[in-house]
């Protein structure tokens, strides 16, 4: 069982970032190596995804088999083992039909160790992807009943927050609009994460959908929405075409995001980058010892 940090001490390490003009950093790890990495390179946050397994697959970052949850939690000891002082966040799916009773769902992230949670995999990255995603949203939460709860889809993302919230877990959301913002942040959440799309680059990233200049304008909208229903909550952002760290220069010159969260642009790829140039480096190291003795 890892240990725990405390939410407050979290929320101090991440004020003191802000406090320092410094942008803050969620990494998004799955494996040891990236974590440990992560961690010497002054991640603030490394944040377990279920869905990280298939980029370590070489694969987009989709969930292709098996039940999120209990992914994550099989995924905690392999990290802890090697991450010695920075918080360890769980992806976690309210929408768990495995472990209809939400609390009892959540307390298994407490128990293992986790020092907080993020709404992940979540609806609203579907809802805002598809056309009509507010009419799935609808259909998806009248399905309550018959899962013997009060809320099902977003809503119950949002109420995995407030119970986390009254536990005093770090939490943090990925919202995609100024409305659900407002929501995660009245539910008590620390941190908002303004996701804007899949992440665009390396070998199976998204292609763009939308320009730049759009994005950063909506990101923007949230964060205010964010910030008017609580001054002091922490806003960041995720995705779209910001893949690296020149890339995402430009979030802090439009947007008043305090900090970036990569999960694809961490451990998928920097590795690829990394993999590839290191692998053309060796096969062009010259030989001249076996070049002369064939001469």
């Amino acid at each position: 069982m890892g240990k725990r940090m405390e939410r407050e001490e979290i929320l101090n390490r991440l004020r003191k970032e802000t406090s320092e003009n410094k942008p803050i950093l969620g990494a998004g790890c799955s494996a040891g190596i990236i974590a440990k990495c992560a961690e010497i390179g002054g991640a603030d946050l490394i944040i377990v995804y279920s869905t990280g397994k298939t980029r370590m697959m070489g694969l987009p970052t989709t969930m292709i088999t098996g039940t999120s949850n209990p992914i994550t939690l099989d995924m905690v000891d392999e990290l802890t083992n090697v991450v010695k002082t920075t918080p360890i966040i769980a992806g976690i799916e309210a929408n768990d039909i495995f472990c209809l009773d939400l609390e009892k769902s959540l307390k298994r992230f407490v128990d293992k160790g986790f020092s907080g949670a993020i709404n992940f995999p979540t609806v609203g990255l579907y809802e805002n992807l598809i056309e009509g995603g507010m009419a799935l949203r609808q259909f998806t939460e009248a399905m309550a009943s018959g899962y013997g709860a009060k809320h099902w889809g977003w809503s119950r993302e949002v109420e995995m927050i407030r119970i986390l919230h009254e536990w005093d877990v770090l939490t943090m959301c990925y919202v995609f609009t100024p409305q659900d913002a407002v929501a995660m942040v009245n539910a008590g959440v620390d941190v908002v994460c303004v996701h804007v799309g899949p992440t665009v680059g390396g070998l199976t990233g998204y292609a763009p959908t939308e320009n730049m200049d759009s994005l950063l304008s909506k990101a923007q909208d949230v964060i205010n929405a964010a910030k008017d229903a609580r001054a002091d909550v922490i806003c960041l952002t995720h995705g779209g075409p910001f893949y690296d760290p020149e890339s995402t220069r430009v979030v802090y010159e439009k947007t008043d995001a305090a900090g970036f969260v990569a999960a694809s642009a961490i451990e998928r790829i920097p590795v690829e980058k990394a993999v590839v140039t290191v692998c053309k480096d060796y096969k062009q190291l010259p030989m001249p010892r076996l070049q002369n003795r064939g001469a």
